[in-house]
């Protein structure tokens, strides 16, 4: 009789093994999670962005003003000798334009161009590495923060197809 009831010692049963494998899995995977987000940790929520998030009425504002003076832009880029060519087309005509390249993702990315006027509406400016992948551009007259218009647009990288920058969101 008690050859039918013996029980086994814990270390040969099932259960206590499948509830340690669900700890030591739990456990592990939140090691990997706390890794992966301290190597891609994108940055906390900035300490002004309530007045960030009131100055895109600005931004509209300098938006509709390109739109009001027939403001349109193209842009290409050159993958091989680095070269950003950009066509103004529209009244204004500054000296300067600066051309922001915005990574959708990692903000340390984000680049800050000064293009110079060369003729008849044509700016130009070099970069150092190549660009790829996916990126918003915003260009405006190279006067600080009084810049009066704004353009706007997107574009994957590497591309030799022109870029149109317009007054819209």
């Amino acid at each position: 009789m008690s050859a039918e009831h013996d029980i086994p010692p814990w270390y040969k049963q099932f259960w206590p093994w499948f509830l340690i494998g669900l700890l030591g899995s739990s456990v592990t995977f939140s090691l990997v999670y706390l890794a992966l987000s301290i190597h891609y940790f994108d940055g906390t929520v900035a300490q002004d962005y309530y007045k960030e998030g009131l100055a895109i009425n600005e931004q509209i504002a300098k938006q509709q003003h390109a739109q009001r003076l027939g403001l349109a832009a193209t842009l290409r880029a050159d993958p091989r000798t680095g070269d950003i060519v950009v066509d103004l087309a529209g009244e204004r005509r500054p000296e300067q334009l600066t051309l922001k390249l915005i990574f959708p993702t990692e903000s340390q990315r984000d680049r800050t161009l000064t293009l110079e006027h060369v003729h008849d509406g044509r700016y130009v400016t070099m970069i150092d590495e190549p660009l790829r992948y996916r990126w918003y551009l915003h260009l405006q007259p190279s006067s600080g923060e009084a810049a009066e218009w704004r353009l706007t647009g997107e574009a994957h990288f590497p591309s030799e197809d022109e870029i149109a920058l317009v007054p819209g969101i």
